[in-house]
């Protein structure tokens, strides 16, 4: 092969690479590679393309702006195109832009800015009110995401003052605190965690359901000012200024400079304070100031020339793969957690990285004993990037998932399209606190007294190793706990012992299987009738029964298939808890198999209130209307689920008619 088949092997090679990686990260929300990996693998093919100007193509990733529009949402097109930034990795890449600006101008002067690490978003105002909100897309067109949007808080929905129309470009972020939380909750979940907060962010924008938007905690900074009528706007720090002045959260920090060699300086300020920041920052933007000199020197096709972006280097470092730790969380969650030769990185002694889950493992190819690639996941979480191969010596350990729970012995079972495995023991040594917690729950025994702070004596004490433990307490044992004495101790027993006597739908709630809540619980008793027949149930014969679906199916013979779990059950049948659906369990069902929905804000019951009795009537409640509705009960306000209702043509009940079909009484709310 001659030199230049093999320079234009390499270059589509880069394109493919490259044009896969944007499809996972922009369009997928899932990166591949790590941002240092893929700027480089850019670099390269900007130089090919740059010495072989005869083999650039149109469709080459250098000529794009950004990501692709996802077809989940409807498109938004752009006033003007929204560009990306050429980027800066060097103080000599600096000059050479300060020389390209000076060659057209005499006299300037920059404002450098923080580079947050986020989403891209354009937000358009007309009259004062926030009217679209739309991600860049490919820069011509977007996704339309202002309903999620709206839910994040720092953006406003309407401006202190009042202009006739306003486009303004920013980025959507999600601060390091929030991106730990949403982290730790996937992973106890047995979800799929995020990359980088930047990662999380764009997944979180992209959600269908703007209610999982509004739980993220996503946060704003805004940055560009692209049309504006009714103000004269001459420069960037005026446009900071004015949309601080009409409410909108402008990016902090930012700083005017008179030279490139000052926003070198103060860039270099940003790169050491980096870590000490609530967000995450991947560099420095700087721009030129004026904006009637910025329309001088104009665009590229792709990236204005009046701006750079000065990206920090990503630390990283190699460091050993000493063993693998395996924990189990508090929801039965079994982890594997990397034990590392102690290394130094951001500033930070690190020892140990999440591996996250087997998958994780498998798909980086991770053994024991490698020497591995580390940073820190948004400057935020170690995280092991890859193992470095040329430094193996044949001695590494394939690292496996276990067969059994390590805290307890039980057999590890990983649900079918989960990516985590699990121990389904209730009594298992690391989730005993939990399970304990949640059996006393009031949706669950409803168990008085028994919270969080009294289970952790309980626990810690030995009183209670296993959740049948709880009713061969005495009034003496639990008097003798801090902080309870003999009248809270009496309560304490009276409240187990009427907890004996909750229906069968209580207790199946209370054994806390995964995907079973009340409302199942419910359903599953009403067919099943006796706990005895759970032991016996198949897949098979569960999905026969309406609303229950694979994964509850799956989760239920699971879960009492564990001969721990089995013996619990057992020792609670002995305790003389309620285990069947006795008549007097049975109250008048006269709406069973019918659907409700309910929309709007009520007078006389709260939504929660008003399902129960739903429920216990033998109605069931879903969230969304669907031509298998039977009634949609409306309150003030009753929004969308109101018109799908009469375009189905099913029946709306005013709340009246709703206490009327139910035959609603007080004593039903005590």
């Amino acid at each position: 092969m001659g030199l230049n088949e093999q320079v234009q092997a390499r270059i589509r090679e880069l394109r493919e690479l490259i044009l896969k990686y944007d499809h996972h990260y922009y369009v997928l929300d899932s990166p591949l590679v790590s941002d240092g990996a893929y700027d480089n693998l850019m670099q390269e093919l900007l130089a090919l393309e740059l010495q072989n100007p005869h083999l650039v193509d149109e469709s080459s990733p250098t000529r794009r702006v950004g990501g692709e529009a996802n077809s989940k949402f409807p498109a938004a097109r752009h006033r003007q195109k929204l560009l990306s930034l050429d980027n800066a990795f060097s103080y000599g890449d600096l000059r050479d832009f300060d020389i390209r600006v000076g060659k057209m101008l005499d006299v300037y002067d920059y404002v450098i800015e923080l580079k947050i690490d986020g989403l891209s978003i354009s937000l358009t105002y007309e009259k004062g009110f926030l009217i679209k909100a739309a991600t860049r897309g490919d820069g011509n067109t977007g996704e339309d995401v202002t309903l999620n949007v709206r839910t994040i808080k720092s953006i406003p929905l309407k401006l202190l003052s009042p202009v006739e129309r306003l486009e303004v470009r920013g980025e959507i972020f999600m601060p390091k605190a929030a991106f730990r939380r949403l982290n730790q909750e996937r992973e106890e979940q047995g979800k799929r965690v995020f990359a980088n907060p930047r990662n999380a962010a764009a997944g979180s924008l992209r959600q269908l359901q703007p209610a999982v938007t509004a739980q993220r905690k996503l946060a704003a900074y805004f940055y560009d000012l692209l049309y504006v009528e009714g103000a004269d706007i001459a420069n960037q720090q005026e446009a900071l200024s004015f949309l601080q002045k009409v409410g909108l959260p402008v990016i902090p920090d930012f700083k005017a400079v008179a030279t490139i060699e000052e926003a070198y300086a103060y860039a270099g300020e940003f790169e050491k304070d980096r870590d000490n920041l609530s967000y995450e920052i991947d560099g420095a933007v700087i721009k030129l100031n004026s904006i009637p000199d910025r329309l001088l020197l104009g665009n590229t096709e792709k990236s204005p020339r009046w701006a750079i972006a000065y990206k920090f280097a990503a630390e990283q470092i190699i460091t050993k793969l000493l063993d693998v730790e395996i924990n189990v969380g508090r929801t039965g969650i079994i982890a594997p957690t990397a034990l590392l030769e102690p290394v130094t990185l951001a500033g930070a002694t690190v020892s140990r990285a999440s591996l996250h889950n087997f998958d994780f493992i498998r798909e980086k190819g991770l053994r024991k004993g490698d020497m591995v690639l580390l940073h820190k996941a948004g400057d935020i979480i170690p995280e092991i990037i890859e193992p470095v191969l040329f430094e193996r010596t044949g001695n590494e350990v394939e690292i496996l998932p276990p067969a059994h729970c390590p805290a307890c012995g039980s057999q590890a079972i990983r649900p079918a399209g989960e990516v985590a495995y699990r121990c389904d023991n209730m009594n298992c040594s690391a989730r005993l606190k939990e399970s304990i917690v949640f059996f006393a729950s009031r949706t669950a025994m409803d168990i008085e007294g028994l919270g969080p702070g009294v289970v952790e004596q309980l626990t810690r004490t030995g009183l209670v190793i296993k959740v049948e433990d709880l009713y061969g307490l005495t009034r003496e044992s639990i008097a003798a706990l801090d902080r309870m004495g003999s009248k809270s101790a009496d309560n304490l027993v009276f409240a187990l012992e009427r907890s004996k006597s909750q229906p069968l739908a209580r207790l199946l709630t209370a054994l806390g299987i995964r995907h079973v809540g009340y409302r199942i619980a419910q359903v599953l008793a009403d067919d099943l009738k006796d706990i005895n027949a759970f032991f016996h149930a198949s897949e098979e014969e569960l999905l026969a029964i309406p609303e229950i679906g694979p994964k509850i199916a799956e989760s239920v013979v699971n879960f009492f298939a564990e001969p721990r779990n089995q013996e619990t059950v057992g020792s609670l049948m002995a305790a003389g808890l309620n285990y069947r659906q006795a008549a007097q369990d049975e109250p008048d069902r006269p709406l069973t198999g019918k659907c409700f929905v309910l929309s709007g804000t009520l007078q006389n019951y709260t939504r929660e209130e008003i399902s129960k009795l739903i429920q216990s009537r033998g109605g069931r409640v879903n969230s969304n209307v669907s031509a298998k509705t039977d009634y949609l009960v409306i309150g003030d306000s009753p929004g969308k689920k109101y018109e799908q209702a009469l375009k189905l043509k099913v029946a709306v009940l005013t709340e009246a008619e709703a206490e009327s079909l139910l035959s609603l009484r007080l004593i039903d709310m005590v």
